[in-house]
């Protein structure tokens, strides 16, 4: 039987992805509601592709012209927040995948975790804005959650048939991206053209920024803490340039595993949306014979602060992750428009963390508030 899957992202990197896994294995999977923004011709082409019966746009101009291109489709077209909740709560998906960057998706993913249905994660904002309420609401409806980052599938894939009382600690890699040979001093002068030429992973243009700060890995250190339940003392980043090791889980015996693969987001989300089930790989393969060398290093906390402050923030709970959160995005947004260059994403994080009163035990309201509330605050 098939099963029944609703994107929210279809049109970004990852959410195209997931429509080739899609399309790879057309008897386990089907799409049944898509949200996407305002690409319409390929919006277009996913519909007549795979004949969702839902799709969610940005708003009426938008709508408007996917209709025109399709005359007389049995799909209903919504727009807005509105039309992002109820592709999330589509009746007939089973699971839900989260390609959306930033915190748009918080609520349409709540709504669908209280639906009951299993939920592949790829953005991080969730976890890291509303952690406890969104790892409390999937406790309560007895939902699943499969991680589709490549560092998260590579850790709940060492952590198969192992006991969580063993492990000692989480090692996520990351690349460095395109600054890490970069010396500090040059970052005044640093460019979003020249932050975007990530050295390994093709991906969306938030993330890959993301990833030149190393806020990308500070989100993931708090994605982990709750995902696998493990204490922030026992999240460790690793600078790994190659991107061949994903990430490893160091034991109480001094054991380590490690899941390698080639460089390709297709290989998690197939294992994601086949819910652990191992089938053949038709994307990249990893070819030991040309490669020359695995190197590790610590990270510099000097040159990337922002892998500091998700710690700091993830520790500190409360409002503060999504305070960071929506700090990072709005000066990664600044940052992209050329409002000012790459040493200062950092610098506008900080002083909006410096500057919010944080709240323990915090609503989703008090989240959306806080989130709201940083986004003002960086100028």
């Amino acid at each position: 039987m098939k099963k029944a899957i609703a994107i929210l992202g279809s049109t970004g990197s990852i959410g195209k992805q997931c429509l080739e896994v899609v399309s790879i294995f057309p008897s386990r999977l089907r799409v049944v509601a898509i949200a996407a923004k305002d690409e319409v011709d390929l919006i277009v082409e996913q519909v007549k592709k795979f004949q969702p019966k839902i799709v969610s746009v940005l708003n009426d101009e938008v709508k408007a012209k996917v209709e025109a291109k399709l005359p007389g489709a049995n799909v209903e077209i919504l727009t807005g927040n509105d039309g992002l909740i109820k592709v999330a709560m589509a009746a007939e998906a089973k699971m839900v995948i989260v390609a959306i960057p930033g915190s748009l998706a918080l609520t349409a993913v709540l709504e669908a975790v209280k639906l009951k249905k299993d939920i592949a994660l790829a953005t991080k904002e969730v976890l890291v804005a509303a952690g406890e309420v969104f790892m409390n609401e999937v406790k309560a409806s007895g939902v699943k959650v499969w991680p589709i980052d490549s560092e998260h599938s590579a850790i709940a894939q060492c952590l198969r048939g192992e006991d969580k009382k063993t492990v000692k600690k989480l090692i996520l890699t990351a690349s460095g991206g395109p600054f890490l040979k970069t010396p500090i001093e040059k970052f005044a002068q640093m460019t979003a053209k020249e932050a975007l030429k990530h050295p390994t992973w093709k991906m969306g243009p938030k993330i890959t920024i993301d990833s030149a700060t190393l806020m990308n890995k500070g989100f993931e250190v708090i994605e982990a803490h709750y995902l696998f339940g493990i204490d922030y003392a026992n999240i460790e980043v690793v600078i790994h340039p190659e991107s061949i090791i994903h990430s490893m889980v160091e034991f109480v015996d001094g054991s380590i595993k490690a899941q390698l693969g080639a460089p390709d987001m297709r290989v998690p989300i197939q294992y994601a949306l086949l819910e652990e089930e191992r089938q053949a790989n038709h994307w990249g393969r990893l070819d030991f014979g040309k490669i020359s060398g695995l190197t590790f290093a610590k990270p510099d906390k000097v040159k990337f602060p922002c892998l500091e402050y998700a710690y700091v923030a993830g520790k500190a709970k409360g409002m503060l992750p999504a305070v960071l959160n929506a700090a990072n995005e709005e000066a990664v947004s600044q940052f992209l428009k050329g409002k000012f260059n790459f040493d200062q994403i950092a610098v506008k994080i900080k002083a909006a963390l410096d500057k919010h009163q944080n709240k323990e035990n915090p609503s989703l309201d008090d989240i959306l508030a806080a989130d709201r509330w940083a986004r003002e605050n960086v100028i």
